[in-house]
């Protein structure tokens, strides 16, 4: 048991820092935030089709991400449980063939556009806000993270040993 524990934390902390450092890469371009914004390290919102460790990993590196990348207070609180919210649906999901990666899409193209208008007074209309990181969101989960899943599918018993 307490194995099993030191492992999961381990899990969740390297997914944690691989996001952070995917996020803090990413935002060099000026693409980890804003109304336009593909945050690579989304992808790895694929990650609890592996492991449940995986979910707190992916909160705790976000809630880093959005605090190193300098967000407001409300963002690095919502942006944060927008990716929980999407790597818990990823797990429910995790033994569909696809759709397990939509709920990071659909959490963020609905919350984080509510924050860009609301902390950041961003003028856009929201709709608009919805398709932009939604279509960010597609690209980094749907595209790169359901390659992702591919790759380390082969690879899934050695890397996420439960």
């Amino acid at each position: 048991m307490r194995n099993k524990n030191v492992l999961r934390l381990t899990q969740a902390a390297m997914i944690a820092a691989i996001y952070v450092v995917l996020t803090y890469f990413i935002n060099a371009f000026g693409l980890a935030s804003g109304a336009i914004q593909v945050r690579i390290s989304e992808a790895l919102t694929i990650l609890p089709v592996f492991t449940p460790a995986a979910i707190p990993g992916l909160f705790v590196g976000c809630l880093l991400s959005n605090i190193l990348t300098g967000c407001m207070a409300l963002d690095v609180i919502f942006g944060s449980l927008a990716t929980l919210l999407g790597a818990l649906g990823t797990y429910l999901l995790r033994k569909t063939r696809f759709v397990f990666t939509l709920p990071p899409v659909i959490a963020n193209a609905i919350i984080v556009p509510i924050v860009l208008r609301n902390v950041y007074g961003v003028g856009d209309a929201f709709w608009y806000l919805v398709l932009t990181v939604g279509a960010g969101e597609v690209i980094s989960v749907c595209i790169l993270g359901f390659i992702l899943k591919k790759v380390l599918w082969k690879h899934r018993d050695t890397i996420f040993k439960q």
